[in-house]
């Protein structure tokens, strides 16, 4: 049996009355009027294709009537509605395809996907922004693409006053020149790159000088790129006065599964043996008479979090230190 989410046929046609309602219901007859698209994204094949095929007919019905009616007006326009549609077949993946195609059209309206199994994907976050994963060394894409891109933007810039401003952003964004690479700088990095017109989303928002780069990540609706910068900023932040990390464990866990699910927040690896000291001498672990065995070597003892001490030292996070590394060594300076 297929789970149906909260959006159904009787949000499918508030999706688009919802423009006369939010204009005041204002209805005017136009000779050539604009487009507006509304997307959907969800089934309309196979065994579960009525949930779909239903919330599209609505959709389409009602913008017939709006469209008949003389279209809706938005500001000191008139728009006719047109519904664009994408089947994900009860797939993650294709749900994942719908969404960005949505993006790219420009289509910024969209209803769906309309049942649990197409909307239940998971992504890597630095899919959308591989320049902040240095685990296994710098990434590629910064002095391949991204350094030279912001070297360029803040060389181009109309005055002296400006470029320096450009530059100075730039320093303490990436770390460069002594600055030191801050994990939790993530939304001041994409700001910066999305002004310099290098990600899709300054292309897309009507940048005519945006030249979106290689290795730029994947392209978010609206602003959910910003959105998401700044929970991960946020996040690595917090680490580092709060225990947050151990709402995030299971009930028992190793001490070096704790540290990769750290390294994979902050975006780069811990010293091991640092690491480890840091978290049994904060008190905040308890060592179960637990073990389990890895590959090779001895068996791991199993930890699980110390609960009277979270509630004695709430405000204690974890000992992160900060990335030695400095991106774009091999770079053009922001000098040149």
């Amino acid at each position: 049996m297929i789970n149906r989410r909260s959006i159904v046929t009787s949000a499918a046609l508030g999706a688009v009355s919802a423009l006369a309602i939010m204009t005041g219901g204002t209805i005017t007859v136009h000779a050539a009027n604009k487009e507006l698209k509304i997307g959907f994204v969800g089934v309309t094949s196979g065994a579960a294709a009525a949930w779909g095929t239903s919330n599209v007919r609505s959709m389409q019905t009602r913008a017939a009537w709006i469209n008949e009616t003389g279209g809706v007006k938005i500001g000191d326009e008139t728009y006719d509605i047109k519904i664009v549609t994408f089947d994900d077949q009860k797939d993650p993946k294709r749900a994942i395809a719908g969404m960005e195609k949505m993006a790219q059209e420009k289509i910024h309206y969209v209803v769906g996907p309309n049942v649990d199994d197409g909307a239940a994907a998971w992504r890597d976050w630095y899919e959308f922004f591989p320049w902040e994963d240095w685990r296994r060394g710098e990434p590629a894409t910064l002095s391949a693409t991204i350094l030279p891109g912001l070297f360029d933007w803040a060389a181009r810039a109309r005055d002296s006053a400006v470029g320096e401003s450009r530059r100075a952003r730039i320093r303490l964004a990436f770390g460069l020149d002594g600055e030191g690479w801050e994990e939790e700088r993530t939304l001041d990095r994409f700001e910066v790159m999305y002004e310099a017109g290098l990600v899709a989303e300054a292309a897309r928002d009507g940048n005519a000088a945006a030249k979106p780069v290689d290795g730029a990540g994947a392209e978010m609706a609206s602003d959910h790129r910003r959105i998401l910068a700044t929970a991960i900023g946020r996040l690595r932040g917090k680490l580092k006065y709060r225990p947050i990390i151990f709402e995030l464990t299971p009930p028992t866990f190793t001490l070096l599964a704790l540290q990769r699910l750290v390294e994979a927040i902050v975006g780069f690896e811990l010293h091991k043996q640092n690491f480890r000291r840091s978290i049994e001498q904060g008190g905040l672990v308890t060592r179960t008479k637990a073990s389990i065995q890895q590959t090779g070597g001895r068996p791991a003892a199993l930890f699980r979090v110390n609960q009277s001490a979270l509630k004695d030292r709430a405000g204690k996070g974890l000992t992160i230190p900060r990335m030695r590394r400095t991106p774009g060594e091999n770079a053009s300076p922001l000098g040149a």
